[in-house]
């Protein structure tokens, strides 16, 4: 019976390390698909002037989950309704962020771009744009460094505390 605890808490210690491992590797990921998503979002807006339901329709169709899962609540939230553009916005981030392994600084970044969204000319769209990138690059780096960082740490530290909990209660 002692055995079968060891196992088990040296095998859930471990998956908790190899989670946390892959969240970290996760993030730089995510990150790359939001900045090219922003991407695809200037080219719709400014130079296809498409709106922003047919944008998140597209998105949903290009983008890699969870990113797609967002883009497409948000197109059929926005099909259905026609409120306030950021109520939506603000909800969908609220309920996408949970799945996704991005910190709370990108979800900041979302929400102030989706707080400019829909609101100006094309150009200063394509600024707010930019700026949203610019962010997430620093962002992405940020999240590089510590997936180099904390990845292999991650591991090794919840096998580690795994034998460690095993050998202090045999």
């Amino acid at each position: 019976m002692k055995l079968l605890g060891a196992i088990l808490l040296l095998c859930a210690t471990t998956w908790v390390g190899f989670d946390v491992s892959s969240r970290l590797s996760n993030r730089p990921k995510q990150i790359r698909q939001l900045k090219n998503a922003l991407q695809v979002m200037e080219a719709e807006i400014v130079y296809g002037q498409s709106p922003l339901f047919e944008v998140c329709y597209r998105l949903s169709r290009q983008l890699p989950d969870p990113l797609r899962l967002f883009f497409e609540r948000l197109y059929h939230r926005l099909a259905k309704c026609h409120g306030d553009f950021y109520e939506i916005w603000k909800e969908e981030l609220e309920r996408f962020w949970p799945v996704s392994s991005m910190k709370q600084n990108e979800k900041e970044i979302m929400d102030q771009f989706g707080k400019t969204l829909g609101q100006h000319d094309f150009k200063q769209q394509q600024k707010q744009i930019y700026l949203a990138i610019s962010h997430l690059d620093r962002e992405l780096k940020n999240a590089e460094d510590e997936m180099y960082r904390f990845s292999k740490m991650a591991k090794s530290l919840g096998v580690l505390v795994g034998l460690f909990f095993v050998l202090l209660f045999i």
